[in-house]
This record gives C-alpha cells, sequence and structure tokens, in this order.
C-alpha cells in the first residue's frame, strides 16, 4: 500500500496553507508507461491524524460566565470577576485580552436584536445552552479572537444575522452569522440552527472542526454555509448545509475538506454567475476544497440542482478511503459548451487526480459526467456507481482499475473514458454504454493511448476501444436482451447483472479463466449493488445458456466507422432486444 501520511491535523492545516494545487500531470503521468500495466501496485492513501488539541476535555478553564439574553430585561451577567463583559441591551462584548484566563461562557436566553462579540488572546469556549441570538445588522456571534474556540452545543440554539452588516469596524472582519478569526470547534449532543440572509452561516478564518454528536443545521441565501479558510473537519455529528445563493457552496475551503464521521448534507439549489473579484464565472457546490479532499468515514450526501453546479468538487486531488458518499446533481449546464464563460453539471470533479481505495461512493449527474478527474483516476477498491447522460467516469489522464467494484452507466456517451491509457487490472467491472455510438470502454486511442485490460471480472455492454490489447482473454455474445438479469460464472464465483432497458453495441465479458454465461436468470439473496443493477454472492437459478466466442481486441467494436460490433459500417450485433 502507497501512504502519504500528515501527522496531524495542524501539520497538515499548516502545509496546505503553504501549497499550491497539484499540477496538471505530464504527458508521461497521462499515459502511463506505455506498456501494459498501470505501475499502480496497491491503494495511494493519505492518512491524517487528529489534533489532541481539539478535544474540549484537554483545556482546563478558570472561570465560567454566565450570559442570560433577554428583550424584556437586556441581557445579564455573572461570574464576571474580572470585569470583562460590557452590557448595552443585549449587545453584549468580551474583552478578555488583558488576562491570560481561558474562560468558559454559557449562553442562555433570547434576544431578537443583540449579539456577543468576543475579544481574547487565550482558548475559549462558548457554551450553547439553549440560546437564541438574531442581529438584524451585522453577525450574531463575532469572535476576534485568533486561539481555538470550543462551541459546546446543549439544547435547541439559534443564531441570525440580518440583511445587511451595518456597524462592522474597517479594521475587522465579520463575515457570516457565526464568524470567527481563530478556529471553531464543535462538539455536543444538542442542536443549533444558523440562518444567515446577508453572508455565510459559519464562517471560521483558520479551520472548522465538528466533534461528538451535535445537530447544525446552517442557511444561507447570500453566502456559503460552512466555510473553513484551513480546513472543514467532519469527525462526527449531524451537519446539514444549505445555500441558495448562485455560484455559493455549502461546505467549502480553501484548503483542506476532510471527513472522518458523521453524516453530512450539503445541497445547493444556486447556479453560476460572474465573479467581479475573481473575473471568472463560478458554480455552486455542495463541497469544494481547493486543495485537498479526503472521505475516510461517515456519510456525505451532497446535491445541486442549479445550472452548471457541482456536487463535489475541488481544484487538488481526492481522497475516497472508506465511508458512504452519495452525490446527485440535476441541473442543466450553464451557457453554451463553445463559450467560455459556460460551466458544466457534474457530480464529482477535481483537477488533481483522484484515488479510490474504500468506501462507497454513488454520483448521479443529469447532464455531464458523473465523475471526472483532470488529472488521473485510480480505483484500488469500494463500491462505485456513476451514472450521467454523458461520460460516466472520465480521466484526463491515465485510469487505471486494479480493485473494487465499478460500475459506469452513460445513456448517451463512453461508460468509462480516459483521455490516456485505460487499464483493467483487477475488481469488478460493469460499464454500459447506452446511447449506440460510443463504447463501454474508451481510451485516446487518437492521442496514441490504449484500453490494456489484464485482469478482473469485465461485464461492458456497448463493447471496448478500438485496438484494445487483451493480455486477458475476452468473449462476445451475438446478442443481449434488455431489462434481463444475467448469471456471469467465472471459476468458481457467479456475479449476476442486471442490463438496462435501453442499450447500445454488443456485449463482452472477461475474467481470469474462461466465464459461462446465463440469461434471464433468477436472482435472491446476496448484496445488491450498482443501484439495483448487480448482485454478488446472490443464489443464481435457471436462465439460458449464452453463447460465447473469442474476442480480439485487434478490430475493435462500437468506434465510428470501426470494423467491430455494432459501429456504423461494422458487421455488428443488435443493440438489444
Amino acid at each position: 500500500m502507497k501512504t502519504v501520511q500528515l501527522f496531524s491535523l495542524a501539520v497538515a492545516v499548516a502545509a496546505l496553507a503553504g501549497c499550491g494545487k497539484e499540477a496538471i500531470p505530464s504527458n508521461n503521468d497521462i499515459y502511463g508507461n506505455g506498456g501494459g500495466s498501470s505501475g499502480v501496485t496497491g491503494a495511494t492513501t493519505l492518512e491524517v491524524t487528529e489534533d489532541p488539541e481539539d478535544l474540549i476535555a484537554n483545556t482546563s478553564f478558570a472561570r465560567t460566565i454566565s450570559i442570560v439574553f433577554s428583550d424584556n430585561t437586556g441581557a445579564t451577567v455573572t461570574g464576571d470577576d474580572n470585569g470583562i463583559v460590557t452590557v448595552a441591551g443585549n449587545q453584549v462584548t468580551i474583552d478578555n485580552t488583558s488576562t491570560s484566563e481561558k474562560v468558559k461562557y454559557e449562553l442562555s436566553g433570547t434576544t431578537t436584536n443583540g449579539f456577543l462579540k468576543l475579544y481574547s488572546n487565550n482558548k475559549q469556549a462558548l457554551v450553547l445552552n439553549g440560546v437564541s441570538i438574531t442581529n438584524p445588522s451585522g453577525a450574531a456571534i463575532n469572535n476576534q479572537g485568533k486561539k481555538r474556540c470550543f462551541v459546546v452545543v446543549s439544547g435547541k440554539n439559534y443564531l441570525a444575522d440580518g440583511p445587511s452588516y451595518t456597524a462592522t469596524p474597517s479594521d475587522e472582519d465579520e463575515k457570516a452569522a457565526f464568524f470567527s478569526e481563530g478556529q471553531l470547534i464543535f462538539s455536543g449532543s444538542g442542536s443549533l440552527t444558523v440562518k444567515a440572509s446577508g453572508k455565510a452561516g459559519i464562517t471560521s478564518d483558520d479551520y472548522i472542526h465538528f466533534l461528538d454528536a451535535p445537530v447544525v443545521e446552517v442557511s444561507s441565501s447570500a453566502g456559503h454555509a460552512i466555510r473553513g479558510k484551513d480546513a472543514v473537519m467532519v469527525s462526527g455529528g449531524t451537519i446539514d448545509a444549505l445555500t441558495s445563493a448562485d455560484m455559493k457552496k455549502a461546505v467549502c475551503s480553501d484548503s483542506l475538506v476532510l471527513i472522518n464521521g458523521g453524516v453530512t448534507t450539503a445541497k445547493v439549489t444556486g447556479g453560476t454567475a460572474y465573479d467581479s473579484e475573481d473575473k471568472d464565472y463560478k458554480a455552486a457546490a455542495g463541497v469544494k476544497a481547493d486543495q485537498l479532499f479526503i472521505m475516510n468515514a461517515g456519510t456525505l450526501i451532497a446535491t445541486s440542482t442549479g445550472a452548471g453546479g457541482k456536487g463535489i468538487s475541488g481544484d487538488g486531488p481526492a481522497y475516497f478511503q472508506g465511508g458512504t458518499v452519495k452525490v446527485t446533481v440535476t441541473g442543466s449546464n450553464y451557457g453554451s459548451s463553445s463559450s467560455k464563460n459556460s460551466t458544466s453539471a457534474k457530480g464529482i470533479k477535481f483537477d488533481g487526480n483522484i484515488y479510490i481505495s474504500d468506501g462507497s461512493i454513488e454520483a448521479t449527474a443529469s447532464n455531464h459526467e458523473a465523475i471526472e478527474s483532470k488529472g488521473k483516476i485510480e480505483i484500488a477498491g469500494g463500491s462505485v456507481y456513476a451514472q450521467s447522460r454523458d461520460d460516466a467516469v472520465n480521466s484526463a489522464g491515465m485510469m487505471a482499475i486494479i480493485g473494487g467494484q465499478v460500475c459506469a452507466y452513460s445513456t448517451g456517451n463512453d461508460a468509462l473514458d480516459a483521455n490516456g491509457n485505460m487499464y483493467i487490472e483487477g475488481g469488478v467491472v460493469y460499464a454500459i454504454s447506452a446511447g449506440g455510438a460510443e463504447v463501454a470502454l474508451d481510451a485516446n486511442t487518437e492521442g496514441g493511448a490504449k484500453l490494456y485490460v489484464n485482469g478482473g471480472t469485465l461485464f461492458a455492454i456497448g463493447g471496448l476501444e478500438n485496438g484494445a490489447s487483451l493480455g486477458q482473454a475476452c468473449y462476445q455474445a451475438s446478442s443481449w436482451s434488455k431489462n434481463t438479469w444475467y448469471g456471469l460464472t467465472v471459476g468458481d464465483t457467479t456475479y449476476a447483472f442486471k442490463t438496462p432497458s435501453s442499450g447500445g453495441n454488443g456485449l463482452v465479458v472477461s475474467g481470469s479463466s474462461e466465464p459461462s454465461l446465463l440469461s434471464g436468470v433468477s436472482v435472491s439473496g446476496g448484496t445488491s449493488a450498482f443501484n439495483g443493477m448487480a448482485a454478488f454472492d446472490a443464489s443464481v437459478s435457471g436462465g439460458s445458456s449464452v453463447s460465447l466466442s473469442a474476442y480480439s481486441g485487434g478490430s475493435g467494436m462500437g468506434g465510428p466507422g470501426g470494423g467491430g460490433m455494432g459501429g456504423p459500417g461494422g458487421g455488428g450485433f443488435p443493440g438489444g432486444h
């Protein structure tokens, strides 16, 4: 196993803050090593160890100050022995810059016209214990301290800003309904609702870390829902993030997004808009990591409905190493494809490499790629289901599948499409090109690249790229039936695949030994996979034997003008019954 290790979150964030985007691969990276093997011998993984200083139990506090908000009486304060709290109605300002004490502040009560503002040179904690704060003219909570701020969520809590921020000092930031210059570390088991109409929901100019089991619901109609400049990390809790603003993100970071647990739902309904600051058109995204994305455990659900929107995106690499990911993008593409101002609605899209070693990924996109990398894609484990009207899975460079379970289903283009070499060396691959004119597995033959089939179990509807190199024997069927269960047996193992209701050209299968194929089987038990289109370890009975003949990859199949199966002008197979 190839492992790159970052020893703590603090080290990771510091390292990322000073690094640039992952470089676009060279031609050698794009086209592989020029031989029959991808050169990938194991899963490429990235380890990040959480910093124990993020646990509130590891910090001692000198005192607790209680602040109770009230629209009737104004805020009341108890426990302020050093006189660091100033109150004007429900406008509460804390200045703890002249002491070295670490202080815990317990907030409760309700105000519809107030705020909490903090200045401190020390670590501090906010215990949200049934508090409701609305500030019509700015942030509900504004932490100007740059040390760790622990946020303990207890009971039911509510924070909201107003549509305009009118009282922000010129020398200070105030970027969200809950804003912090320093780290925000959430814990506890209560609930927090943040509603923003003027700016973002929750923002830290350092990082945000969710621990334990809080329920945090954040929405914004004007900005990002959750933004941690250096990182957003989820280790626990239930996080619901929603933004309806154009080009904004539900969860985003200028560097790292790390999911280590919990349940995170990131939803965007906004579309694409012109960013006057960056002078570019930008799309909304459920999750955006500018430098690095890591998925280790937990559940991440990302949805996008606006024009040109993305589910999960990033400017650097992505590591999917565990957990469950579900991405749904239903928006249309923005602008015409010939315009430089256009953006495409894609499920998972990264400018850097994508590495998948474990976990479950389900990505669907109505109008563009379900999974795309502007670098290379390596799949060594886990389960992947990608469905799109365009390419289901696309890489600008090499694509290698050496393990795992992969289903790529395109209703109008290639199933698996590499603009460099493509290597099938292991795992279970179900590739469907249902459009008719494209192929199931497509490498960039025109650019000097090639498809290599060297291992694994393959069930491909739509055929293979012209000139494929078959290190492992492939076999073809003379026809296939729509919406039908097939049983593919390789050695002692039988796999069940259900064909789509429409389909493209030809059927090719391959395994470590000569396979046998049954059509019209009955399937029971086992583990359902690929959005119900496959079953593993299931009982397969009945059906009729399908005649298979040896397939030679020299002439290809399905490509325009190719002399293979189903391509225009070829003596091909029917597209299904």
